[in-house]
């Protein structure tokens, strides 16, 4: 995302953000309100930065930034070269979140660890972030953030737990005693985790279990 880039369609984030500069032209194009959205975001994470947009240089293009300096009685603008980790991944983030408009829009987000990079406080705004998204596109992320989980209306529905098990990640819907301090509020899924009680449930990986053993195995004659 920091080195320049050439143009591209822009309908869709790559996977590293290596058209990002071109997204951003395309919502400048035929999405505002999206990329209005973006900016709302990003300045919420990045309270510094007052917008973003693409910039042309020659044959290539990269993102201009709009950051208050101290000082100075305007915003100053500043190539993408030149900010922050947490900045570019923030922006990165919100991206993919938000790319879409009503003609064109991917059906699924995936994004690991988004809080990479991002001061904790910033968790609530990319809480906030990532189930506005999910209401028009289906989001699933990664994360080890038990600030990111940190709110109590934050269903178990939503959530899926991770063990690593004799060189096996499992995935599995958390346990019932999970379940039940979340749904009674005692707990939010972010204090679980810090508990280290944020569990999948053993039935549930108990039948995986088997169904890969029926899978695999021997077929008798």
């Amino acid at each position: 995302m920091r080195e320049l880039q050439k143009p591209q369609e822009g309908r869709l984030l790559k996977p590293v953000g290596e058209n990002i500069a071109s997204v951003i032209g395309h919502l400048e194009r035929v999405a505002a309100d999206r990329l209005e959205i973006i900016q709302e975001y990003l300045q919420t994470v990045a309270p510094m930065v007052h917008g973003v947009e693409r910039k042309p240089i020659g044959p290539m293009e990269t993102l201009e930034f709009r950051q208050d300096m101290a000082g100075a009685k305007h915003p100053r603008r500043f190539p993408a070269q030149n900010m922050s980790d947490g900045t570019l991944r923030a922006l990165g983030v919100l991206t993919a979140l938000f790319q879409g408009n009503r003609d064109y829009a991917s059906s699924l987000v995936g994004i690991a660890k988004p809080e990479t990079a991002l001061h904790p406080a910033a968790s609530a705004a990319l809480r906030e972030a990532l189930a506005r998204a999910s209401q028009d596109t289906q989001v699933i992320v990664t994360s080890h953030s038990p600030d990111l989980l940190d709110d109590l209306s934050l269903s178990a529905d939503a959530l899926l737990a991770v063990v690593s098990e004799g060189g096996e990640t499992r995935i599995a819907p958390l346990d019932e005693a999970a379940r039940m301090a979340m749904r009674d509020q005692l707990f939010s899924a972010g204090e679980l985790l810090r508990l280290n009680q944020l569990a999948p449930d053993r039935a549930v990986l108990a039948a995986q279990a088997q169904e890969q053993a029926d899978l695999f195995g021997e077929v008798e004659p």
